[in-house]
């Protein structure tokens, strides 16, 4: 399908679009919500059986994220070498087979090894996946975009909701092992929804340049996003952990976990307009800045309204400021920089993500709990709000007709 039918302003190709974005957002379901959000869920059992420190369950999203930052760096790479939909496939691979390899042993090193594994084919596939949906938005006016690429990253909202039903189901009758076979199970059966989508461009990334993005332009929105990275792991990594210490039962910790994920995909639908409207680093700060207030507010308290309010807040933003980030970069750079820009922000934020865990861990082992690791989080995020507001916004260009970015 060439690109040129792609953009065609009709009825027909919108509806395309949509759908097509619709099945890439498998891609951040496996990637986000079963290959790296799940672990929360785990985590408690795995903990309880392998007699880990919050600082070794720490180390293992840490692995996981450095896997991403790896997979952020690589992806331009294989992108401009094999096409985003070799890239995007083979990370989606990756992403499968070390989420069934979880359940194949204990050992730290090993699991250290495979979640690394886990974050970077993660990575890779979101980055190509992303890439493509912006190109499915090409030509059309600011607000579609930006709505193909809230719902591609509404997937991943909607892998955490159905991990939220699946691994509390499965760990009440057998073993983490088998939770992490489930999960590996689900992504396969999901994986072929995106093969549309994956498909709609052709042609290959040039490789010439295609490394090369000004990145100086997003500065400030590099940043702000790094910092978010940073704050937004060690919410994600511990709030769990923080709701069963402060005496939560198992169905209390499932309602979080659904609610947290419904919300994520109702919010990346409902922040579409207001992205769509804010330039600069304006729409990336206020999203961020719900994620700081949501992430601060369990520990106001452990009663079910202040828990139930925090999964709404950070639920509805946190997926959208990956989107926010992600239509600046498409709305500042040619699209010849794209996924060179994606893969830049996205290492940026790789490189928060692995600190994050490690000092959240660290300081949840101290005198303060987990509480704070979460009160780090909070903080980290609201100078990520504050930074990427110092994005300046560009005045938008209007393409010579027959153009493409």
């Amino acid at each position: 399908m060439a690109i040129t039918e792609q953009v065609a302003d009709a009825p027909a190709a919108r509806r395309r679009a949509l759908a097509q974005a619709l099945g890439l957002a498998t891609v951040p379901a496996i990637a986000l919500g079963l290959g790296r959000f799940a672990y929360a869920l785990l985590l408690p059992a795995m903990r309880a059986e392998l007699h880990w420190s919050l600082a070794t369950a720490g180390a293992l999203s840490t692995a996981n994220a450095v896997g991403y930052l790896l997979g952020a760096l690589t992806a331009p790479l294989l992108t401009g070498r094999l096409g985003e939909r070799t890239a995007l496939l083979l990370g989606l691979g990756l992403t499968i087979a070390s989420l069934a390899a979880t359940a194949a042993g204990g050992a730290v090193p090993y699991l250290l090894a495979v979640r690394l594994a886990a974050g970077l084919g993660g990575a890779v596939a979101l980055v190509a996946g992303g890439s493509l949906t912006a190109r499915l938005g090409t030509g059309a006016p600011p607000g579609r975009a930006t709505l193909l690429l809230s719902v591609y990253f509404a997937g991943g909202g909607l892998g955490i909701l159905v991990s939220g039903l699946a691994v509390p189901l499965v760990l009440h009758g057998t073993h983490w092992r088998t939770a992490w076979l489930v999960l590996a199970a689900l992504a396969l059966l999901a994986a072929p929804a995106c093969l549309p989508g994956a498909s709609a461009c052709r042609g290959r990334t040039p490789p010439v340049g295609s490394l090369r993005w000004p990145a100086r332009e997003l500065a400030a929105l590099l940043g702000g996003y790094a910092l978010y990275g940073a704050g937004y792991i060690a919410y994600m990594t511990f709030i769990v952990a923080y709701l069963r210490q402060g005496g939560v039962a198992q169905a209390g910790v499932t309602a979080f976990w659904v609610l947290l994920g419904a919300a994520a995909v109702v919010g990346a639908l409902g922040w579409s307009p207001v992205l769509a409207r804010l330039g600069g680093g304006r729409g990336a700060a206020l999203l961020i800045g719900v994620t700081a207030l949501g992430a601060a507010l369990p520990l106001a308290g452990r009663g079910w309204p202040v828990t139930a309010l925090s999964a709404l807040l950070f639920g509805t933003a946190f997926l959208s400021v990956v989107t926010a980030v992600t239509a600046s970069a498409r709305d500042h750079l040619p699209s010849r920089h794209w996924t060179a820009a994606i893969a830049g922000l996205t290492t940026a934020f790789a490189l928060g993500q692995s600190l994050g865990p490690v000092l959240a861990g660290a300081l949840s082992d101290g005198p303060g709990g987990t509480a704070a690791g979460l009160g780090i989080g909070a903080a980290l995020l609201a100078l990520g709000a504050l930074t990427a507001l110092a994005q300046p916004g560009r005045a938008p260009r209007i393409p010579p007709p027959g153009t493409v970015g």
